[in-house]
């Protein structure tokens, strides 16, 4: 979903190989960007890049993202299940340097279940000028899939710059502060 997007609605839906379910990127230009109202339900990604992710620039740039539901999400190899990425720049070549000026704010994650194919199954990299807020986490079970030939272990999650609640069983434990 790109800027401007509201009131959309997507259900049972399956990706993979592929990027994921991408809202953004947003903020490249300085124009306000907004997204709005956005539910994604029962849907399952196998193999792809990322899973559920939100992307802005690093740029001084202003907008907001809020009204963003996940629900009832099974995931299978993929490498960044949940992120947040306000520092997004792409081949990181002159990448900018300022925070993002788009605030992120009433975003869900309810059971949303699977593997990863990275360490780090849960990534907010939110921007330090406008924080995430509003964050919730609800029975959010992803385990690390390492290489073939060895087993399941533990996920991690890594926050900056993210507040919000967690509710329920979430594995990995979750970093928001409140």
């Amino acid at each position: 979903m790109v800027e401007g997007s509201s009131d959309v609605w997507i259900e049972a839906v399956t990706c993979g190989p592929g990027h994921g379910i991408s809202i953004g990127s947003l903020g490249d230009t300085p124009e306000q960007v907004a997204v709005r109202n956005i539910t994604v339900k029962g849907a399952a990604l196998a193999g792809t890049t990322n899973g559920l992710r939100i992307k802005t620039w690093a740029k001084a740039n202003s907008g907001a993202v809020s009204g963003v539901a996940f629900s009832g999400v099974v995931m299978s190899g993929v490498r960044n299940p949940i992120i947040v990425d306000q520092n997004y720049c792409p081949g990181n070549v002159s990448c900018p340097t300022e925070g993002s000026g788009i605030k992120i704010s009433n975003v869900s994650y309810t059971d949303v279940e699977g593997t990863s194919a990275t360490a780090v199954a849960v990534r907010f990299e939110c921007s330090p000028s406008q924080p995430c807020e509003e964050i919730t986490m609800r029975d959010v079970r992803l385990r690390y899939r390492p290489p073939e030939g060895e087993e399941e272990q533990p996920a991690e999650s890594l926050c900056r710059n993210a507040q919000g609640v967690a509710f329920g069983e979430n594995d990995p434990p979750s970093c928001l502060t409140e």
